[in-house]
């Protein structure tokens, strides 16, 4: 089943992607939660007039991302937790703390494009982010103890 997808979909594409599925995630999922549509012939050319159109704004959008990914290289961040015995950590360390500190550092992103294993010592880590669908910037960043 080919459908064309209104929104990102995790593990599958983009918006405005065209995807081929099963038929029944398609009838039972993507439909009904308003995540897709059928791509008809008629749905086909209307995107494909769509995209042409954006296309032009696409290349602003990019290079804002470009240039946000620049300034997010250039960061040091450092992330405080709370540490028991040896470099363990009292919890942890996930996407939601990593925006909390960009957002300190002055760039504020959505947790939900920050991609971060999970995280229980102290060290350095990476994070992903994704800016945009051409833009992914990899964040290196540190835990450390929090001064009590």
């Amino acid at each position: 089943m080919e459908l064309i997808l209104k929104q990102d979909v995790e593990n599958l594409g983009f918006k405005d992607d065209v995807v081929t599925v099963k038929n029944g995630y398609g009838r039972n999922f993507l439909i009904p939660q308003g995540s897709a549509i059928l791509a008809t012939v008629s749905a086909k050319k209307v995107l494909a007039e769509n995209l042409k159109q954006r296309a032009f704004k696409e290349k602003k959008v990019v290079d804002d991302a470009n240039k946000v990914a620049e300034a997010i290289k250039a960061l040091d961040i450092k992330i405080p937790a709370k540490v028991g015995s040896g470099d363990k950590l009292f919890g942890s360390i996930n996407n939601s703390d990593v925006a909390e500190a960009l957002a300190k550092e002055g760039q504020s992103i959505d947790k939900k494009y920050i991609t971060v294993t999970v995280v229980k010592r102290l060290g350095k880590y990476n994070a992903v982010i994704r800016l945009h669908r051409d833009v992914v910037v990899d964040l290196e960043f540190e835990v450390i103890a929090q001064a009590s």
